[in-house]
């Protein structure tokens, strides 16, 4: 896979997928930069790699990096946030923090950095399948999630003639510090994490490790006939079963 040497931007590096594509990316020889909101966690993830602490729903901080950040190869544009709850038992502060975190972040990050990126560049946003198919109790977390799907084909639109790509990718559960923060708020965790595990046809949670690899073949050249596309990677869900 060609991108040994590929300056690549990571938000939500400091954990679960951002910080596996990180660790794939260095691997491969290129040259990851992390943007998290925790210092410690993006050390964690490569302590020689470039790094920048922010709220990616920041204006203001994202413009300062962006008036710093050198040429990019691309974006992978990982971090959000879940919470649970349907539309009438949602309030507006909770439902403004999805929508910041998992839509307004990465549209402010494409605003400023999208200057940045090289003739040529791919961008990955990370949506969810459950912003292709809703699920119950997940309301504002659906609706941002298919925003941000919209973002990546209005992007693969808008950067067509400097020929970059964007793509957005739909996985299901993972086995993820998200997962494992909404199972700890569950009544019944065990039940929960089986429930999770039956909605696709291969009955598991998927790893990390597994939706990096699409990650990175959409960052590479290989995929240079892909864009616009939304691709959900979640064993099956989204193609056969209704919640």
């Amino acid at each position: 896979m060609r991108l040994k040497g590929a300056r690549i931007l990571v938000t939500g590096a400091g954990s679960g997928l951002g910080r596996c594509v990180a660790r794939e990316l260095a691997e491969l020889g290129a040259h990851p930069i992390l943007l998290g909101r925790r210092d410690a966690t993006l050390q964690e993830t490569l302590p020689q790699a470039p790094r920048a602490v922010l709220d990616h729903a920041d204006e203001a901080a994202v413009a300062a990096f962006a008036a710093e950040c050198p040429e990019l190869d691309g974006m992978v544009l990982a971090a959000g946030e879940l919470a649970t709850g349907s539309v009438t038992g949602t309030d507006a502060a909770t439902f403004d923090r999805m929508v910041a975190s998992n839509l307004r972040g990465p549209w402010l990050i494409c605003h400023h950095l999208g200057p940045r990126l090289r003739e040529g560049a791919s961008v990955v946003l990370v949506g969810s399948n459950i912003g292709l198919r809703p699920i119950p109790d997940s309301a504002a977390y659906c609706i941002a999630k298919a925003g941000l799907h919209m973002l990546a084909q209005v992007l693969a639109l808008e950067w067509a003639p400097r020929s970059i790509r964007a793509n957005a990718i739909a996985p299901g559960p993972m086995h993820t510090p998200m997962v494992e923060a909404r199972l700890s708020r569950s009544s019944d965790p065990a039940a929960d994490l089986s429930r999770l595990a039956r909605v696709n046809p291969l009955q598991r949670l998927g790893r990390p490790e597994e939706v990096a690899a699409l990650v990175l073949h959409l960052l590479s050249p290989e995929s240079a006939w892909t864009t616009g596309a939304v691709i959900p990677i979640d064993g099956g869900a989204a193609g056969t079963f209704w919640p």
